[in-house]
């Protein structure tokens, strides 16, 4: 693994713990909102964390293809988690300044993984 893809590993894993931090800041007892924010909540959790989990497959294949088609994951994954957050915000479940540094590094991490990609599939 390279400098850079450690580097880029370090920052999943604390985006991962953000979006886990979210959602434990979702209310866990029977109120208004409970249900949807449980449904809405597993999702981001899903979804959220799911990316640095195919970054770390991304970095193991054994083509650059195969690369490539891991991290087009990783694009889907932050779009689905950009999505959740938004929803979050709307629903007023979370106060939307709470979410918007969230909401800007998934913004950051997809800019990343898109110009990967392109650099990935000009070398194919």
């Amino acid at each position: 693994m390279s400098t850079f893809e450690q580097q880029l590993m370090e920052r999943l894993e604390d985006y991962a713990l953000r979006v886990i931090a979210v959602y434990n800041a979702l209310p866990d007892y029977p109120t208004v909102g409970y249900q949807v924010a449980q449904v809405l909540g597993k999702q981001l959790l899903r979804s959220g964390t799911s990316v640095g989990a195919n970054f770390a497959e991304a970095t193991r294949t054994h083509s650059l293809a195969d690369k490539a088609a891991k991290q087009q994951i990783c694009i889907k994954e932050l779009e689905e988690t950009a999505y959740w957050l938004r929803l979050l915000s709307k629903t007023g479940l979370l106060p939307a300044p709470r979410l918007d540094l969230l909401l800007a590094e998934t913004s950051e991490l997809t800019a990343i993984f898109v110009a990967s990609v392109r650099k990935l599939q000009h070398e194919l």
